[in-house]
């Protein structure tokens, strides 16, 4: 059995814990939002369509989660109609990951879409992994020790903050986390739920070629190698 480090493994936890969409701001389409934000969204398209195949994400230095694990809200007890997000892959330089004990922490503030941190793959109905959104997470003590009062914005959309939203704040105790904001921006697949909505419920993991909820894709990683005394 391949052994996976574990700061991946931590890494990985964090990426597939999401939430439902709430809140009127979040539930917009692409249509509904002012010009400026219609335009940067077209910028952050053009920047990110590469990535439509994975293996170009790959080449530029992104890792697909190495948990295989197909992201969904029924994982996270959850409606299942609230729907799915996909399989992630991260960019490790630009979230920052610095520790997983105690808890998993970083240094990552980077909020620029054109380059996003991750990117979240959805199985289409013959298992192909097709790009959806893209997403950008930062963690909270590091956004606050560089000067930063409230949550990351982008064009005056908040990102969530993961760890006192009582739908998330058990899975965040779960996987031992440090708080951090995140924010989805649903480009390639059409979300009724809003562009900005963490789960896409026209998105489904029933297809996936692996694990569907995270009990199993610890199982299959197998657990964590010995520490020397």
């Amino acid at each position: 059995m391949i052994r996976i480090p574990r700061i991946i493994l931590a890494l990985a936890a964090i990426l597939a814990v999401g939430l439902s969409s709430s809140g009127s701001l979040r539930a917009q389409s692409v249509d509904d939002l002012d010009p400026g934000t219609r335009a940067a969204l077209e910028e952050i398209r053009a920047a990110t369509v590469k990535f439509q195949d994975p293996d170009v994400a790959i080449a530029e230095g992104y890792l697909r989660d190495p948990l295989n694990l197909c992201a969904h809200a029924a994982d996270e007890d959850l409606p299942v109609q609230v729907g799915a997000m996909g399989v992630h892959f991260f960019r490790p330089d630009l979230l920052g990951i610095t520790a997983t004990q105690p808890r998993v922490n970083g240094n990552g503030t980077h909020t620029d879409f054109l380059q996003p941190s991750v990117l979240v793959y959805y199985p289409d109905e013959t298992g192909a992994l097709k790009l959806g959104a893209v997403e950008n997470l930062v963690w909270e003590d590091a956004w606050r020790a560089a000067g930063n009062q409230g949550p990351p914005e982008f064009h005056g959309y908040q990102y969530w903050h993961r760890i006192d939203n009582p739908l998330t704040t058990h899975a965040d105790e779960a996987h031992l986390f440090e708080p951090h904001y995140e924010l989805h921006v649903w480009l390639y697949e059409e979300n009724p739920a809003g562009v900005f909505a963490q789960f896409n419920p026209r998105v489904s993991c029933d297809h996936h070629q692996g694990p569907k909820t995270m009990a199993e894709a610890m199982a299959q990683a197998g657990p964590p190698p010995a520490q020397n005394p």
